[in-house]
């Protein structure tokens, strides 16, 4: 008997604008490439719970940050458990699909990340700095990001919702992007002003360790991650985030050889996460 292609449902929202980014452009060009192995359709995230019972497995993508629609996406998540139905990142992803909380227990663990405490922690227990980062725990694309001078931290009201950061100083900021534990490319921005403007980056063996090492912590079975981080002046690496929800793939900027490469590996994961569920 013949086995019928999984039925895909692609969340996304065409609408989101962000900085320097198209998200609209790259998931309807990415999903019409899918199209050639499964039949799909997409899906704002705000109707994902209502309309997955079509589907048999869930691909979310470029949905904007869920601080936008908390409680939709809340139904999305027990929803998709309790169904059972396979989720393309699955739901158990411990990094920033759960907010940025992460960072804190990676700094706890002397892991190479940007050092990360609570928004509660008393200034005079972080680390020493001209000027320090403070952003939301559930934040994304620099929602609620505020810098903030010793004198300023300090007549902060104490918040557990955010993190605090003292601010590093970078060379560049570089990204890793696998899909299920495998490295596909590499993209990085030269000039720290303008975050945005990413050309190909030639990823050293020492730097593939460094990223996989997050990649291994958060042990998903299957999935698309990028492996967000800075190169300091002293020429190391350390996390900035690890993105497991729904990471931008800047796939524009991309030659064919690799885009096609990817494209290739999210098929075989999409077949593979509808074969785990």
């Amino acid at each position: 008997m013949t086995r019928h292609a999984p039925r895909l449902l692609y969340v996304t929202d065409l609408a989101y604008r962000a900085a320097g980014r198209r998200y609209a452009d790259e998931d309807l060009e990415l999903s019409a490439r899918l199209r050639a192995d499964f039949p799909l359709a997409l899906c704002d995230p705000r109707d994902a719970a209502r309309l997955m019972d079509g589907f048999d497995a869930v691909l979310v993508r470029n949905s904007g940050p869920v601080l936008h629609y908390r409680a939709a996406y809340a139904e999305f998540r027990a929803k998709a458990l309790r169904r059972g139905i396979p989720v393309h990142n699955p739901l158990t992803g411990r990094a920033d699909m759960a907010g940025k909380g992460y960072l804190v227990e990676l700094t706890r663990a002397g892991l190479p990340v940007i050092p990360t405490y609570a928004g509660d922690t008393p200034p005079e227990r972080l680390p020493a700095s001209g000027s320090y980062v403070v952003k939301p725990v559930d934040g994304a694309d620099s929602v609620g990001l505020a810098h903030l001078d010793p004198v300023a931290l300090a007549a902060r009201t104490p918040d557990a919702g955010t993190l605090v950061q003292p601010y590093i100083p970078f060379r560049y900021e570089v990204s890793f992007t696998f899909v299920d534990g495998d490295f596909q490319y590499a993209l990085y921005a030269p000039d720290p002003a303008r975050r945005w403007e990413l050309v190909p980056y030639r990823a050293s063996a020492a730097d593939l360790a460094f990223a996989r090492r997050f990649v291994d912590w958060n042990a998903l079975p299957y999935g698309i991650q990028r492996v967000d981080a800075c190169r300091t002046r002293e020429g190391d690496l350390l996390l900035v985030e690890l993105e497991d929800h729904n990471p931008y793939l800047s796939l524009g900027l991309l030659d064919t050889e690799t885009r096609t490469g990817f494209e290739r590996a999210l098929v075989a994961s999409l077949r593979r996460a509808t074969a785990h569920g």
